[in-house]
C-alpha cells in the first residue's frame, strides 16, 4: 500500500463500521423483516429494474450466481417474485415482483425510511443538507459520476453568497488539475467576479450554476459589455460531463443574450482547450484575436473568438 493511502484507508474503514452499526447491518434479519439485507436488495433491484433477468442482478450486485440463484429460488417459492419468458428471446425469463412482493418491498422502504428519518431528525435542516450532500459525493466519485443523469441536475440563476468563492476554487482546482495552470489564474478567476459582483446588473449580467444535491457542479456566465455580452466562466466538474449539461448551459447563456438584445457574443479562452474551441466555432463563433499569454503557463495563447447574434 502507497504510504500515504494508508491514513485515508484507515478513516475510510472506521467508518464503514460506525455506519454498519448505526444501521444494523450485521443483523442476521433486516429491520425486523424474515429477510437478510442481501435479500431485501435483490428485491429492490428486481422491482426497479425493467425486464430485469438473473445474470442483470448478478452483475449489478456482484455477487456470487448461485447464492443469487438460492435466493431467487426462495423468493419464488414464496411468491415474492415470478419468473416470465422473454417474448423475443425464449431462453430468457424476466424476473418480476408480485403484487405481495411488492407489498413487502413498500413494508421495507417504510420501515428504512423512518430509520433514516429517527436518526436525523435531530438536526437542523443545513446540517441534514451537508449529510446528503456528502452522500452523493462519495457515491459520484467511486462512480466517477457514472450513476449522474441529466434529471439530476438542477440549474439556477439567482447569484447566492458563496457562489463566486467556490466557483473560483472549482475553476483553480479543475485547471491545475487538467491544464497545469498556475495559481495566478486563479486570482485571475477571482478578479474577474469581483468586478461582476460588484457592477452586477440582472438586466444585462447572469449566471448560471448547476447543482447537484445542493453542490455547484458547473457554471457559466453573460456580462454586459455595452452592445456585446462576453461569454465567461464556462466550467463543468469532470464528473459531471457528457450527460448534456453543458449544452444545456450554454444554450441558457445564448438565449440570454439574444432575449437581452446584444448585437455581440464574444469569449476569451486559451489554446489549448481544444474540446471547447471545437464547440464554439460549431456554434459560429469565430477567431477574431490571438496573444501570449505567459502569467498562467509559458507556452499558452490567449484567444478571442466572436459571434454575430
Amino acid at each position: 500500500m502507497q504510504s500515504y493511502l494508508k491514513k485515508y484507508v484507515g478513516i475510510i474503514r472506521s467508518f464503514n463500521r460506525y455506519y454498519t452499526n448505526v444501521l444494523g447491518l450485521l443483523n442476521q434479519h433486516f429491520l425486523d423483516s424474515p429477510y437478510s439485507l442481501s435479500e431485501v436488495r435483490i428485491l429492490h433491484e428486481i422491482e426497479k429494474t425493467e425486464q430485469c433477468t438473473a445474470s442483470m442482478l448478478a452483475d449489478t450486485l456482484s455477487m456470487d450466481v448461485g447464492y443469487l440463484s438460492r435466493i431467487l429460488k426462495k423468493f419464488q417459492k414464496s411468491g415474492l417474485i415470478e419468473k416470465k419468458k422473454s417474448a423475443e428471446d425464449k431462453r430468457s425469463q424476466y424476473l418480476t415482483v408480485t403484487p405481495f412482493g411488492k407489498e413487502n418491498q413498500d413494508q421495507f422502504n417504510d420501515r428504512s425510511d423512518h430509520q433514516i428519518e429517527k436518526l436525523v431528525e435531530t438536526l437542523p435542516e443545513e446540517e441534514i443538507k451537508m449529510l446528503a450532500r456528502n452522500m452523493t459525493s462519495i457515491e459520484t466519485i467511486l462512480t466517477k459520476g457514472k450513476n449522474i443523469r441529466r434529471s439530476d441536475i438542477t440549474i439556477r440563476d439567482d447569484v447566492r453568497p458563496g457562489d463566486a468563492g467556490y466557483l473560483t476554487y472549482l475553476h483553480g482546482w479543475i485547471y491545475k488539475k487538467e491544464y497545469d495552470y498556475s495559481v495566478a489564474f486563479e486570482g485571475y478567476v477571482a478578479e474577474s467576479f469581483y468586478q461582476f459582483l460588484v457592477q452586477y446588473n440582472p438586466e444585462k449580467d447572469r449566471l448560471w450554476c448547476a447543482e447537484h444535491e445542493g453542490e455547484i457542479v458547473g457554471c457559466i456566465g453573460i456580462v454586459g459589455r455595452g452592445e456585446r455580452a462576453q461569454l465567461r466562466w464556462f466550467l463543468l466538474h469532470p464528473n459531471y460531463r457528457g450527460i448534456g449539461l453543458g449544452k444545456d448551459l450554454f444554450e441558457l447563456a445564448m438565449s440570454f443574450a439574444r432575449e437581452k438584445g446584444f448585437e455581440k457574443v464574444y469569449l476569451e479562452t486559451t489554446n489549448d482547450l481544444t474540446r471547447a474551441i471545437g464547440m464554439y466555432t460549431k456554434a459560429g463563433f469565430i477567431k477574431t484575436a490571438e496573444k501570449e499569454n505567459r502569467a498562467w503557463r509559458d507556452d499558452l495563447l490567449g484567444l478571442e473568438f466572436e459571434m454575430e447574434i
